[in-house]
């Protein structure tokens, strides 16, 4: 493994300075399974290029949000999904007052909900959410919508890292790099563990374990925008790095296709 990988802050700053003013303005695409590492990889990365960072679960709960203060049953998917068709969201880059720690702000209908939509039951609901097709094709639309804006360099940053589950296959297949970063079910369980422990949640990693198998089979099951790898994404397995090795891979990922003379 070279050092671009060991010890990648040591060579990312001039050399990324340099590569980021070549492909702006750009979109990346990293999807992944849960606990992969894949949003704390897309969030440093963004950092680095001054890309908005975009991890669109969060919009995923901001219509459950939406749809509680709204009074709709969860359950009611028709009226869940009609919501979802109208309620106008946005993400964009934490303000100069809004360094409290999140990583982009989130608006439906103008209104800041970025922390609104961490309560226990947003958190309680979401899941149902997400698995509506209506609300998956609303809330595609309304990514590509972002997507394009900043692709275009027309927003306050000269590019876009969007992370889930269907970002290259389905959102923006036409993205100028895309990555698949996995890791093995028990250490993405053992990530989880770890993660839940120190929020003072823990649980038994048997049964942590578990429900990673459970998303596994529910995401990559799913008939709506399964979860599986682009076949033009680049797949990084960092069950045994470290964050920092696999944001070298990442960056190094970038580098290639900057390479080839490819532009956005």
């Amino acid at each position: 493994m070279d050092s671009a990988v060991k010890s990648p802050s040591l060579v990312m700053t001039a050399e990324l300075k340099s590569l980021a003013r070549t492909i702006r303005p750009a979109i990346i695409a990293i999807d992944g399974p849960a606990a992969s590492g894949k949003s704390t990889a897309g969030f440093r990365l963004a950092q680095l290029l001054d890309y908005l960072f975009l991890d669109t679960g969060v919009m995923y709960r901001a219509v459950t949000l939406s749809a509680l203060a709204a009074g709709l049953r969860i359950e009611d998917e028709p009226a869940v999904s009609e919501l979802a068709a109208t309620v106008h969201l946005d993400i964009r880059a934490p303000a100069a007052g809004e360094r409290d720690g999140r990583h982009c702000t989130v608006l439906a209908d103008g209104a800041d909900i970025t922390w609104a939509i961490r309560t226990p039951e947003v958190d309680r609901n979401v899941s149902a959410v997400s698995s509506y097709a209506g609300v998956r094709a609303a809330l595609t639309e309304q990514q590509r919508r972002i997507a394009e804006r900043y692709g275009r360099g027309d927003a306050e940053k000269p590019g876009i890292v969007m992370v889930g589950r269907d970002m290259g296959t389905v959102v923006v297949p036409d993205a100028y790099l895309k990555l698949y970063i996995d890791a093995s079910p028990e250490e993405r369980a053992r990530r989880r563990y770890n993660e839940l422990r120190k929020q003072g949640k823990p649980l038994p990693y048997a049964e942590v374990l578990q429900d990673i198998y459970h998303r596994d089979q529910y995401d990559s099951g799913r008939n709506l925008a399964p979860l599986r790898a682009a076949a033009d994404a680049i797949v990084i397995d960092n069950s045994t790095l470290t964050s920092d090795q696999t944001l070298g891979l990442v960056v190094q990922a970038l580098q290639t296709r900057a390479a080839s003379g490819l532009r956005p």
